[in-house]
């Protein structure tokens, strides 16, 4: 932690990312969520990663997967959830199955 005297002799708290992550990690929700994310990311990694190899345009991946290009494009930019349905689909462009563990 890191304190820094304002002007006005307000004092401010930084902390590390390691810091508050050592912190946070230590609640179960959190990292129940944190290992959710990790996995979705992933998901997102192999789904771009497959694309790629198979030299599919964002465009042509939707067209196979019978959905738009906007939609390809929010999952593979990692911000937007998708549902199973919609992993599924992409699965099938890729002759891939989802599997859950």
């Amino acid at each position: 932690m890191k304190k820094i005297k304002t002007k006005k002799n307000k004092i401010l708290k930084f902390y590390t990312a390691k810091e508050v992550f050592k912190k946070s990690s230590k609640s179960e929700a959190f990292r129940d969520a944190y290992h959710e994310e990790l996995v979705r990311l992933k998901l997102v990694q192999q789904i771009k990663k497959n694309r790629l190899e198979n030299n599919l345009t964002q465009k042509a991946l939707a067209g196979k997967a019978q959905m738009s290009q906007s939609v390809i494009a929010r999952i593979e930019s990692g911000t937007h959830s998708f549902s199973l349905g919609t992993l599924n689909r992409i699965a099938k462009v890729f002759n891939k199955e989802v599997e859950l563990a």
